[in-house]
């Protein structure tokens, strides 16, 4: 499938229409979930910054945004399984309500460690918002509180999420051509 203004590095799984219809839902579900209540919405960098922007744009009560960097991916398509917090956050969670923003939750080993670590710090909640679960064996099982949509397992790329830095300004979310990842 090819789109006139971006190359396409595999088959689109979600549009761009279809990615704003999910982030309004979910930014509605979590304006009235939180209600009369100030929320600290995490967003893992650098592939959840497109979400948390358009997201943040959908909701509609008062809230504020941070950012931790993690990594667990080093350049391959499949994580590592070992995370690493290569920049931390600047505000105290201490009863806060927490809800951590994740663009794409695959095996669940890196949010579990995140979850850990957040918990660590005694919010006063800690809720999960992903755009996207890839259906895969032996996930991790964390509750996801706000969900976007599941799909494949399989690599994905756009709208923030990259190959070795390249794809994240795709306006969709394609699958990546294996041909692509050489």
């Amino acid at each position: 499938m090819t789109h006139p203004d971006h190359p396409v590095p595999g088959r689109v799984l979600l549009s761009a229409p279809d990615i704003a219809a999910i982030v309004a839902r979910l930014g509605r579900e979590i304006t009235q979930d939180y209600a009369g209540r100030h929320p600290v919405l995490i967003s893992l960098l650098k592939g959840g910054v497109v979400f948390l922007a358009d997201l943040i744009r959908q909701i509609t009560i008062p809230h504020h945004i941070e950012f931790l960097r993690v990594s667990s991916y080093d350049g391959a398509i499949r994580s590592s399984g070992v995370v690493r917090i290569v920049g931390d956050l600047e505000i105290d969670l201490v009863g806060r309500d927490v809800l951590l923003v994740e663009d794409v939750i695959d095996t669940g080993t890196t949010l579990a460690y995140i979850v850990d670590m957040l918990r660590l710090r005694n919010p006063g909640s800690l809720e999960i918002c992903a755009l996207l679960r890839k259906r895969v064996p032996n996930q991790a099982g964390i509750p996801i509180r706000y969900l976007g949509y599941d799909i494949p397992d399989e690599y994905v790329v756009g709208y923030g999420l990259d190959y070795r830095e390249n794809f994240r300004h795709l306006p969709f979310v394609a699958a990546l051509d294996p041909e692509s990842a050489r």
